[in-house]
């Protein structure tokens, strides 16, 4: 028997194996029993940071911020909603579904705000499903647009952080094992793959994919162009509310690229909201330029104006798309008959 052979041989069994585990009537409770320690280890390490805070100082800070301030950041923070709730638009484009552009701009609004304070799998996901599948639109369809604003939201990420990792890479801290020049070959990496999207809408001849499960449809050049302009748009504005919040103390492209770091580290964590990754980054990457109290004071107003405010918004929105189902009409896909047989139909999955 080769070394070939019985390498697959191995694999094969211990599929076989895993597959079995996966059957057996205790593997559901191994798997609660796996999340709730994550949680708890994620819980832990969030108690034993916020020891270190002097919540008192960080008290003072966030009532020492002018109302001037705050309206500007509120103001910036509406608008990067706005400019979010158009990337649905890019699915109905691709799709041809009917949905009038307030409702589907709602919907969009309505998923992000879940998605910033629930997680992607409860608000990106589970929310765009529900209410896209009471006004009428079938799974493939939704699935479509599910990944397609997904891709606007990261294909302008990519572009945008990688000009700032390539211009103004942060300085990590002295303990991080990523050095400038890596920075430096990320950020080329980043542009690259946002040319690359560029490209393919621009010149590929199949117009269809299936991305880790998720249906992808290419846009017309023009559309791939707006995508990336208005998802780096968006994330440019972000970063203006968090840099108004710290007083402008800090120069922008820190503060920009501290945000883009946190948002994949918030990722990568999979806790809802980001809660604790979001303010540990900021304090590793900006804790030589300013105060703790300082960067968890701004933050935490961050979190009210661009989370939690909207939050009770998204809950109207929510109550007002549900009850109006179908008010609009022509909720079906443009030329069903035709597109029927294309649509794809594979779930989205996290």
């Amino acid at each position: 028997m080769s070394t070939r052979t019985a390498r697959h041989g191995r694999l094969h069994a211990l599929r076989e194996r895993f597959a079995s585990l996966r059957d057996s009537a205790w593997w559901p409770w191994l798997k609660r029993a796996g999340v709730f320690a994550f949680f708890a280890l994620v819980a832990w390490l969030l108690i034993e940071q916020a020891r270190d805070i002097e919540w008192s100082k960080v008290a003072e800070s966030m009532k020492s911020r002018p109302l001037p301030m705050l309206l500007l950041a509120a103001g910036l923070a509406l608008l990067s909603h706005l400019i979010y709730s158009t990337f649905d638009l890019f699915g109905r484009r691709v799709t041809g579904h009917d949905l009038p552009t307030r409702r589907v701009m709602m919907t969009a609004s309505t998923s992000y705000i879940f998605n910033l304070n629930l997680g992607a799998l409860i608000g990106g996901m589970a929310f765009r499903y529900r209410l896209y599948s009471r006004q009428g639109l079938k799974p493939g369809t939704i699935a479509t647009v599910v990944a397609t604003s997904m891709l606007t939201n990261w294909i302008g990420y990519l572009l945008l952080a990688g000009v700032v990792l390539l211009a103004f890479p942060p300085e990590l801290p002295a303990d991080w094992p990523i050095a400038g020049a890596s920075m430096r070959l990320a950020g080329i990496v980043m542009i690259a793959g946002a040319a690359a999207w560029q490209l393919a809408c621009l010149w590929s001849k199949r117009r269809e994919w299936n991305v880790f499960g998720h249906p992808i449809r290419l846009p017309s050049a023009r559309l791939a162009a707006l995508q990336i302009l208005l998802s780096a748009a968006n994330w440019a504005v972000m970063g203006g509310v968090v840099m108004v919040l710290l007083g402008g103390d800090v120069a922008y492209p820190l503060v920009l690229g501290t945000l883009l770091v946190a948002a994949v580290a918030g990722v990568l964590a999979h806790v809802p909201a980001g809660l604790g990754v979001l303010e540990a980054v900021f304090v590793a990457l900006l804790g030589s330029q300013m105060a703790h109290s300082e960067v968890i004071g701004a933050l935490l107003l961050y979190r009210a104006i661009y989370y939690l405010a909207p939050l009770v918004v998204a809950v109207l929105m929510q109550w007002r798309l549900e009850s109006t189902a179908g008010d609009d009409g022509a909720e079906q896909p443009a030329n069903a008959s035709t597109r029927q047989s294309t649509e794809v139909s594979a779930p989205v999955s996290s």
